[in-house]
């Protein structure tokens, strides 16, 4: 049934396409008559990185260009130029071009900023480039931020940008005991959510510490629905570098937790999977120290395993997480408890599927065991949805 839903997706991207680009889709820091008199006057603390780009400026600039205070610039994982590694500390710096001091929200320490430097705003503004995954860190920053303005009493805003991978919602809600670093909110892996959607429905449901709710105002995109096929302009992180590698993600992060290789160290990161001891594979691939990957699991060891780059973007979406390739390698090295570690849990956010793996079940069953949990977060999601489904 699954590959029958598949093939009827497949031909309905191919009839309708949705592709946009950025010329067509207009992100909420273009619309500055919105919210640069909402900011004028006032001491204006700002989370962006590489990817807060408004045409060929960086929202920094633009808004100091309009006259507006920025005071701080909070910087995320990858830090505020977005060339760190996936979990490498980020130490808090002062931005050359500007003079403008960062605080790393990264930096290995306590989460959410310093009392001294929060008692220095008076609102804090969110512009960075999400890819709609429940591990990506980026809303987990921001929520870390929310809490936060809720203590220190400052208003929130989120310039919103479109969610490439928007178009649907799959896998299991965050059980809360996993909640961490890549897991701050009970959502399902992909949640189809902007990050101004996910800011709405933080503060709506009570998910902010003890409940309490941020004045929070949120920019819209134009132009866009979750239908929308929003290619990137910019590349959100060093391994997610094309729309092919962010659109594989929901499927091939998992192997994070694993001793495979997803292609960290080399061309195609999170296109493709393998390990020295996997048999019967004829590609091979050899991760490499390089900018972003300084030190990639299986560095300078052959791999063999798979090459998923020659999929179509329409099939990989179509078919949504696919756990067939995280099987497939603990199948073949047969490595039993080595196999995971206790990082798995918080990657897919729910103590039950590495036991159904152990036990034989096939990828559907273990996805058809979240296919309620999902249609109940649609609707408790339909609230705070601001743009057509």
């Amino acid at each position: 049934m699954k590959k029958f839903n598949t093939i009827l997706m497949i031909l309905a991207f191919i009839a309708f396409p949705f592709f946009c680009n950025a010329a067509e889709i207009k992100v909420g820091a273009e619309s500055v008559n919105e919210y640069i008199p909402l900011l004028k006057g006032k001491k204006v603390a700002l989370l962006s990185n590489h990817t807060g780009m408004v045409g060929n400026e960086h929202v920094l600039d633009l808004m100091l260009r309009k006259g507006v205070n920025v005071t701080t610039i909070f910087s995320p994982e990858h830090g505020f130029r977005g060339n760190a590694d996936a979990g490498e500390h980020v130490s808090s710096s002062v931005d050359p071009k500007t003079g403008i001091p960062i605080a790393s929200l990264y930096d290995g320490k306590k989460r959410g900023p310093k009392k001294e430097i929060m008692e220095k705003i008076d609102i804090i503004v969110v512009d960075i480039q999400d890819v709609g995954l429940r591990f990506y860190t980026y809303y987990c920053t921001m929520v870390d931020l929310m809490n936060s303005a809720i203590k220190y009493n400052k208003e929130f805003m989120v310039l919103d940008r479109p969610n490439p991978n928007g178009m649907y919602v799959d896998g299991p809600i965050l059980d809360m005991k996993y909640e961490s670093g890549v897991g701050r909110l009970p959502i399902p892996v992909v949640h189809g959510l902007t990050m101004g959607e996910i800011a709405l429905m933080a503060n709506g449901e009570g998910w902010l510490k003890d409940g309490k709710k941020v004045p929070l105002t949120v920019i819209k995109c134009k132009n866009y629905t979750h239908q929308s096929r929003y290619v990137l302009p910019i590349a959100p992180s060093p391994n997610l570098p094309n729309m092919h590698s962010i659109y594989l993600y929901p499927s091939i992060c998992y192997f994070e937790a694993t001793p495979v290789s997803l292609g960290r160290g080399t061309d195609k990161p999170f296109q493709i999977y393998g390990h020295p001891n996997m048999k019967g594979y004829d590609f091979k691939f050899t991760p490499k120290s390089m900018a972003g990957a300084k030190f990639p699991p299986q560095m300078d060891r052959e791999c063999q395993g798979v090459d998923l780059t020659g999929l179509s973007d329409e099939e990989i979406i179509a078919e949504g997480i696919n756990l067939e390739y995280l099987i497939d390698a603990y199948n073949n090295l047969n490595m039993d408890n080595w196999f995971f570690s206790s990082f798995f849990e918080k990657l897919i956010g729910n103590g039950n599927i590495r036991s159904m793996i152990k036990k034989g079940k096939t990828a559907a069953e273990i996805e058809a065991t979240w296919k309620d949990d999902v249609e109940k977060f649609k609707k408790q999601r339909k609230p705070y949805l601001l743009y057509a489904e």
